[in-house]
């Protein structure tokens, strides 16, 4: 049975193992601590805490002066307000500047569940991505985001993680490596590969264990680091697997997906099939029956697996 934990926690606790090794890490509030687990940075290290309030745009450019005072600045608030309402901040005066700023997106994808359309984030992805000098993270489970925090608070410039509030599965281990533009291949094979971010990652490897039974060998890549992307590990399931399914849970325009799509259509072009939001905003409801309903499932994956080694002739 595997462990049930949000990827939340995996954000509070990186931040907490941060705040011992370094002195001069710190964290910003926008009214909703508790909820993305910078509370556990806040009861640790209160002097080192700041609490903005409602106001994203301020808390992105306080964490810039932060930075340029010699400090390491996390500012965290749900992912859709994190990546939108101080885009403008975060593009000019954060990543234009290449400034040492570090944000956490809370409750990234469909499975927030029913806090609806308004906060479910499904661009943010996109919205990074697109900005110079930004490197984008999506860890697949709790564990994983815990590392991929540490990694973000010892690096030097912008970074975005994205992670989640609903309890998901714990899958990855305390000794699997991480390194930010590292994928790591969590099952090989050589029928078709699926290269997935965060908790479709999981999704993928339900849907190549389904798959076996019939014979069908699933290559299942997570490819956590969305910027700087791992264009080998991509384009090594292309020669190796001649097709690939790409999944998210984001909109298929502008984000995971077509981060994939841009490397193999340059280096190694083959079938490809996307599972990703179709181009519609979120719904309130339980996060099982949404993922559901959005077509983010291991039966998805499935399904798309079949439809692109259909295509590729196998």
């Amino acid at each position: 049975m595997v462990d049930m934990k949000p990827t939340k926690n995996g954000f509070g606790e990186g931040l907490v193992e941060l705040g011992r090794r370094n002195p001069r890490v710190v964290a910003l509030g926008c009214d909703i601590t508790g909820s993305v687990m910078v509370s556990l940075f806040k009861d640790a290290f209160p002097d080192r805490f700041f609490s903005i309030g409602i106001a994203e745009q301020n808390a992105a450019q306080i964490a810039a002066g932060l930075s340029l005072a010699g400090f390491v600045p996390f500012f965290s608030t749900y992912g859709v307000f994190a990546s939108g309402r101080c885009w403008d901040q975060i593009r000019t005066t954060i990543c234009y500047t290449e400034l040492n700023v570090k944000i956490g997106g809370a409750h990234g994808g469909i499975s927030v569940g029913p806090d609806g359309a308004t906060h479910q984030a499904l661009e943010e992805i996109g919205n990074m991505r697109a900005i110079p000098n930004m490197t984008v993270i999506v860890p697949a489970d709790a564990t994983e985001t815990r590392k991929a925090t540490i990694a973000a608070g010892e690096m030097l410039g912008p970074c975005y993680v994205r992670f989640g509030r609903e309890a998901v599965p714990s899958w990855t281990k305390e000794d699997d490596p991480f390194e930010i533009g590292n994928a790591n291949l969590v099952r090989d094979g050589n029928d078709v590969a699926v290269i997935a971010c965060g908790v479709m990652v999981y999704e993928a490897l339900c849907a190549a264990e389904e798959l076996e039974k019939e014979g069908i060998s699933v290559r299942v890549v997570n490819l956590h680091t969305v910027k700087p992307i791992d264009t080998g590990a991509i384009v090594s399931c292309a020669e190796k697997c001649g097709c690939i399914v790409a999944a998210e849970e984001h909109q298929i325009y502008g984000g995971f997906c077509g981060a994939v799509a841009e490397q193999v259509v340059q280096h190694c072009p083959v079938p490809m099939e996307f599972v990703a939001v179709d181009d519609r905003f979120g719904e309130s409801g339980d996060p099982e029956e949404l993922m559901s309903e959005f077509g983010l499932t291991s039966s998805d994956i499935v399904s798309a697996i079949r439809n692109v080694l259909k295509r590729s002739g196998k």
